[in-house]
């Protein structure tokens, strides 16, 4: 059996390719309160599903809402200062 193959190897990367940007690093890292508190509340959520939530359940499920909704707040706040940056 013959295998085809490129005769060539790629000269430009494709877009899917290439490595973050500053940019698109520094964009991660303020929002990585918001993405923790996400996985938090995520993490709360997956240990309900196959038992009945207890009242401490609940209220994990309930802290770790809050802790999602007060990341949003301060993101779009803008009050989230990154190390180095800001007062």
């Amino acid at each position: 059996m013959r295998y085809i193959g490129a005769v060539q190897a790629v000269v430009t990367a494709d877009l899917f390719d290439r490595e973050p940007t500053a940019a698109e690093l520094d964009a991660i890292e303020r929002e990585m309160p918001v993405i923790l508190a996400g996985v938090e509340l995520l993490d709360a959520q997956i240990t309900t599903l196959n038992r009945t939530p207890s009242e401490l359940d609940a209220r994990r499920i309930r802290r770790a809402h809050r802790r999602v909704l007060a990341a949003r707040r301060e993101l779009a706040n803008g009050s989230i200062t990154i190390a180095g940056v800001g007062a």
